[in-house]
């Protein structure tokens, strides 16, 4: 008997050591901050905030370069822009490491990069072409470089199998395209930039008032921008077209914050803020919320979620999400809204002074006929944090109290 309790106890705790778990996400910053080769390469990634792309991705590998590789770059003299651009054609949206380099079907494979997915690429210069050389080399070159494979393969730096390869490659990867002048936040086209990744309808609402020159107005001194996706926008739209042209106007503004924030300062950082649409009082804000790598922005009416990054070159940040935010100066507040968590150390440091805007409409000003039973918060379940850090995991905790409460009934029925 006290043998079957023994063994019923280590069943127990089995049953924990293999619970599916996946609680230790990848830093590349982390990662390659183990060597001071690539220190300079490391600085680089975190200034274009490349770093915290990389982060949020899986089944990628950065092709990293020392010292040598980065004096080579910077004796170019780009600017952050094409700098951004170039380390982007180093980040491979595909799992390489150093065996499968080493097999590669067919001895080539064309590998797709983030340079590819920001839509800045075109035609085919954003892939990378991957050689298997004879002598055991692999060899790395643009896809636009003429077939030319300038740079090889070093060493492996780290493996986190099918999640993330950090290997090491001879020299920079040269490309007239990636190198190309880059187009600055204040001479982009917003609304174009927002209409052909997701955002279309958002885009075309905000064309049509005169909130687009408010938005454009503070590109320069900083402005982070949150814009629903086409989904949430034409659910919303009966909504819209509810409001006054200044409901409207402040609506569209309400979306827009005069500071520029990245991912990662709004993941770290939980509070109040101002937008576009505060016209000097308090009204017209919202809070910024985060859960590991999950960010929420909740008003009195709706929380949305933070979906994707539609750009981050500072001065100017633009964030899709999943929801409308509706402000509660123009849409009734729920009855119980969860509450907010108290704002950190840094929150009304961060929160932005007005911006240059039109006088937005109180509350009192709003049509009588605004939509009143707005959705409340949603909660949702989270995973993987970006930062690296081991997460608390609900599933291995019941699974070890089941167990052991199993063990405990086991010895009681047999003693």
């Amino acid at each position: 008997m006290q043998s079957l309790s023994a063994a019923a106890v280590v069943a127990a705790f089995l049953c924990l050591l293999l619970w599916p778990y996946g609680g230790e996400a990848h830093n590349i910053t982390r990662i390659l901050a183990k060597d001071k080769a690539f220190a300079t390469f490391n600085h680089y990634l975190t200034l274009t905030h490349l770093a915290a792309d990389i982060n949020s991705r899986e089944t990628i590998t950065v092709c990293a370069v020392d010292e040598a590789g980065m004096a080579d770059l910077l004796a170019k003299h780009l600017s952050i822009n094409s700098i951004k651009n170039v380390l982007s054609l180093h980040v491979l949206l595909d799992y390489f490491d150093s065996k499968k380099l080493h097999q590669i079907s067919n001895g080539t494979a064309l590998a797709a990069t983030m340079f590819q997915a920001t839509g800045s690429a075109s035609g085919s210069s954003g892939f990378v072409n991957i050689t298997d050389l004879k002598g055991g080399k692999v060899g790395f070159g643009p896809q636009d470089n003429g077939g030319s494979l300038p740079a090889t393969y070093v060493k492996s730096v780290e493996e986190i199998p099918y999640n993330i390869s950090v290997i090491q490659i001879s020299r920079i990867l040269p490309s007239p395209e990636a190198e190309a002048p880059a187009p600055g936040p204040s001479q982009m086209n917003l609304t174009a930039r927002m209409s052909s990744h997701g955002c279309k309808v958002f885009a075309e609402a905000l064309l049509a008032s005169p909130a687009e020159k408010t938005f454009e107005d503070n590109v320069d001194g900083g402005l982070t921008i949150f814009c629903p996706g086409d989904d949430a926008m034409k659910n919303f739209m009966p909504k819209f077209k509810n409001l006054t042209a200044d409901g409207k106007q402040s609506l569209l503004e309400f979306h827009g914050v005069p500071v520029y924030h990245s991912l990662s300062d709004l993941r770290s950082n939980n509070g109040e803020t101002n937008t576009l649409a505060t016209d000097g009082g308090k009204n017209y804000g919202f809070t910024v919320q985060n859960d590991g790598d999950v960010v929420t922005l909740k008003t009195k009416v709706v929380t949305a979620k933070i979906t994707g990054t539609l750009m981050d070159e500072q001065p100017l940040a633009i964030f899709t999400l999943d929801k409308v935010l509706m402000p509660k100066e123009l849409f009734k507040a729920t009855d119980s809204p969860t509450p907010a968590p108290a704002p950190g150390p840094d929150a009304d440091a961060e929160s932005p002074k007005p911006a240059k805007r039109h006088k937005s409409p109180s509350p009192s000003d709003a049509p009588s006929d605004s939509p009143a039973d707005a959705p409340g918060s949603d909660s949702d379940d989270q995973t993987a944090d970006d930062n690296g850090a081991v997460r608390f995991n609900g599933g291995r905790f019941v699974a070890m109290v089941l167990s052991l409460c199993v063990a405990f009934s086991l010895e009681q029925a047999f003693f």
